[in-house]
This record gives structure tokens, sequence and C-alpha cells, in this order.
């Protein structure tokens, strides 16, 4: 009887030990998919990361996804923004506003951006308070509703609104530093501005004042300072002092090649904020890699 219980008992420890190793056996098991499961994870989240810099990576990675991101579709450069007005970079090229030509325009652009990013319903209010010609690029503001429109229209009446503007121009002007002041004449048909004695009627008076910062060779970079905003009045004032700007062939094509880009820059705009009655001063340089950029070193004229 003792012989059968020890057998008994060795039997029984056998099964213990094969019940044991089948519980070890299930947890590698286990532990094998919870780590092939992990991969699958780190794969996937890297598949995402890899698909996001193929296309574009949202703005913060680290941002709770409750907040909205900036609307992808529009190629915007937005230098500020909040409630009451935007400040964007217009590229050259492109019309501040629709025209007959039918090309896409900035005033356009900040419309669907506006309307993408806030999720509204209809056209949304963008108030076009200033304007820069086709072929100039550099800095806009607009508004965002109608009484900041009506408060930055009237800083552009008084003055209040100030614009630096970076030119090129084809001659180095005989003075360094100096004021343009003449009379100007806007021919609406041929869209064309001409010097005209004060005299004449429907002139306006036109002023800015300039000093030249850099040469390279015949051309000079000049910073000009708008007293008075007249249809390419810039343009016009440096080509009535034999200084036609680079790449202009409308009022210098005797003396300069046509080329994809103007000279002609509005690189810093200053204004009292609305709402806040802050002064708000931006600044923005073109590409150092555009012609006639190219030929100056203009950084440091953008971080005073």
């Amino acid at each position: 009887m003792e012989i059968n219980k020890d057998i008994g008992r060795d039997k029984n420890m056998e099964n213990n030990v094969k019940t044991i190793k089948n519980q070890e056996n299930i947890e590698k098991n286990s532990e094998k998919t919870l780590k092939n499961h992990e991969k699958t994870l780190k794969n996937e989240n890297f598949d995402k990361n890899v698909e996001l810099s193929q296309n574009e990576k949202p703005l913060s990675q680290n941002k709770n996804s409750n907040e909205k991101q900036l609307p992808q579709s529009e190629n915007l450069t937005v230098l500020y923004e909040d409630n009451h007005l935007i400040v964007v970079v217009k590229p050259q090229n492109v019309p501040s506003q629709s025209d007959i030509t039918g090309d896409d325009d900035m005033l356009s652009k900040v419309k669907r951006y506006i309307k993408e990013k806030y999720n509204k319903v209809g056209e949304a209010f963008v108030g076009l308070v200033h304007r820069l010609d086709r072929s100039t690029g550099g800095i806009m503001v607009f508004a965002k509703n109608s009484k900041t429109a009506s408060r930055l229209s009237q800083q552009i009446r008084d003055g209040e609104m100030k614009k630096t503007y970076y030119a090129v121009t084809t001659k180095i002007p005989q003075l360094r530093k100096g004021k343009l002041i003449n009379y100007l004449k806007k021919d609406e048909r041929n869209n064309i501005v001409k010097i005209v004695p004060q005299g004449e009627k429907f002139v306006k008076r036109a002023e800015l004042s300039y000093e030249v910062l850099q040469t390279h060779d015949d051309l000079a970079l000049v910073e000009v300072k708008l007293i008075t905003g007249r249809s390419h009045q810039i343009r016009v004032q440096f080509a009535g002092i034999n200084c036609a700007l680079y790449g202009d062939n409308k009022y210098g094509k005797d003396k300069t090649k046509p080329t994809k880009n103007l000279g002609l820059w509005a690189g810093r705009l200053e204004f009292i904020h609305p709402t806040t009655k802050q002064k708000m001063t931006f600044a923005c340089p073109p590409l150092e890699s555009d012609k006639p950029w190219n030929y100056f070193y203009l950084d440091k004229y953008f971080l005073k």
C-alpha cells in the first residue's frame, strides 16, 4: 500500500510540473504577443510620421488635438493675427484684390484662409485698407471687422500708418539722402502715372524721403519712406530723377531689362492697434536668393 501511495504522489508531482510548464509557456506566448503588438503600434506611428513629412507636418505635434490647426490649403505667410486684424506677406506679382486678369489675389486668399480656419459659414468679412501694386511684394494688413477697417483707414488718412519700402534703382541717386516732391497725374485708360506741372487739373501731390543703404556696380539699395501714398509713386518719382527701378519695364523700359521681379518691396509696416492702442511694428525682408535682392546684404535692416 505504501508503494502505491508513493507512485500516486509521483504522478501528482509530474502533473503539477506539467501544469507549471504550461502556464510558463502561456505567459511567454502572451509576452510575445504583447511585444508584437507594441511593434505594430510603433510601425503604425512611424508610417504616420513618414506620411506627414511627405506632405506637411502640423504646426505643433505637441498641441492639444482640440486646438484649431492652420489651414493647409492656402499658401499664406501670416506674420500676426488676432480677433481684429491679420498681417500677411504678399508675394510679388500677385494682385492685392481681384482685377480683370482673374488671377488669384491676396484679398481672396485671406478670406479663404479665415473661412477655413474658423469654419465660417458663408464668405468671411475681410476689409482691404491699403494696397500694394501687383509687382510689389511685402507686408499688408487686413481688417477682420468693419470697425477695425474704419479705424485703420483713418490712420492712413491721418498719416499715422508708416510704410517703409526697399527699392533697387538702376542708377545711384546723386544725393545719397533726400526728399522727392512731385505732382502726379494718372492716365486711367493706359494705367500709367506721369509727373506733371502743379497747375494741371486732377493732379496729386506726391512726397517721399529716401536714403541709399548700399551700392553694387550701378545698382543702389534704397530705403524709401512714403509721406503720401499715390499709385506707382515710388516707381514714377525715381524714374523722374533718372534712377528707374530694377525690372521696371513700365517706367524704365529704356534703362533696364524686363525681369520677373520688380526691385520694390514693402518691408516694414507700423500702425497703432485699433483696439489695444499698442504700437505694432512688422518687418519682413524679400528673399535674398531672388534678383535683384541677392546683390545686397539685407538682414541687418530688418533686425532693428
